[in-house]
């Protein structure tokens, strides 16, 4: 039996993967002057995801701890955007479209958990 504990473990560690998964993609993608701009700001966007979500366990109240679930879902849609507009400009490599499609995936995934997550704290206020 999954516990709430062992269930937030695994998505904190689920989260850090991404982002560093995350990273190695924008690294690997080929730099030019529109495209260091975009990968600033998905490097910004997509650490905050994870960032906000592991600061959430040092709030210092319920309206606090969801205020940071709440910027990492802001952050997460935000990184989508961004990752949607390097697949559809046509600066990502074709050999490096499925993990871009895996990233969005699972940022979708990601995102989804977080809303759900919200729902169920507003619920329980």
């Amino acid at each position: 039996m999954t516990t709430d504990a062992s269930k937030k473990k695994e998505f904190k560690l689920r989260v850090y993967k991404f982002v560093l998964r995350l990273l190695k993609f924008l690294n690997a993608v080929p730099n030019n002057i529109v495209i260091i701009e975009i990968k600033k700001q998905c490097v910004r966007s997509g650490c905050s995801v994870g960032a906000n979500y592991f600061e959430s366990e040092a709030a210092i109240s319920r309206k606090d701890y969801q205020n940071f679930f709440h910027i990492s879902l802001k952050s997460a849609n935000e990184t989508k955007f961004w990752l949607a507009v390097i697949r559809d400009s046509g600066f990502c490599p074709k050999q490096q479209l499925p993990e871009l499609e895996w990233l969005l995936n699972e940022l979708i995934e990601i995102a989804n958990i977080l809303a759900a997550s919200l729902i169920t704290m507003k619920k329980n206020n």
